[in-house]
């Protein structure tokens, strides 16, 4: 069986984590195991990466050096974890990927789609995912169960102002035209039960389409 990479998308507080932690349950319940990861991250030096990133005192991080430090996390991760998982034939599920680096620096911080594009397809080298889950939720509404939920953990980009977050929702909304042979639109207003429930069926139908077609 061929590996198979679904990719997790979406503003702050679209509820991603948990949906990839309840997706994880039914499927081990299945008899799949997933490898369940995440951007920024998912590898040691990918990781400290991400810390640099995320880091609140890192006020005054340029957008260009941003973008070039998540595609350097995002091909560290790519050769590290997700490619030997795919060659073993396995179900990969990621937080977040390339859409994220297209929708917050290209579009949001205003450096280009295509020019965030060309740096990472460097990055991955091809590797695309097979399947992307776009969480819709109104920034307005993420950032609310950010403030309701996550102070903990608050990080860089938790603090960029409403209009910031208004931002990458429209650039979102490029990227669900623009890749419409991949990226599918899931409403994350419903509960994580119906939400589970739906990106299981589009999942295993893609999956089987992949491996059968």
């Amino acid at each position: 069986m061929n590996g198979f990479f679904v990719t997790f998308e979406g503003g702050e507080g679209c509820g991603k984590t948990t949906l990839i932690q309840s997706l994880q349950k039914e499927l081990v319940k299945k008899g799949i195991e997933p490898l369940v990861t995440r951007e920024p991250g998912g590898s040691v030096i990918a990781e400290e990466i991400r810390s640099v990133i995320l880091d609140k005192a890192n006020t005054k991080m340029d957008a260009r050096t941003e973008a070039l430090l998540y595609a350097a996390s995002r091909r560290q991760h790519l050769v590290e974890v997700v490619i030997p998982a795919l060659k073993e034939g396995r179900l990969v599920l990621s937080d977040r990927y390339i859409d994220s680096s297209l929708a917050y620096q290209g579009y949001a911080r205003g450096i280009g789609i295509d020019e965030i594009y060309s740096i990472n397809s460097f990055a991955v080298d091809s590797t695309m995912p097979d399947l992307t889950f776009f969480l819709d939720l109104k920034p307005e509404e993420g950032l609310k169960r950010i403030a309701l939920h996550r102070q903990n953990e608050v990080n860089r980009l938790d603090l960029e102002k409403l209009s910031f977050h208004q931002k990458v929702y429209e650039g979102y909304q490029i990227l669900l035209k623009r890749f419409p042979e991949r990226m599918v639109r899931i409403d994350a207003s419903q509960t994580i039960e119906e939400e589970t429930k739906e990106v299981l069926a589009i999942l295993e139908k893609k999956w089987q389409a992949k491996n059968h077609g």
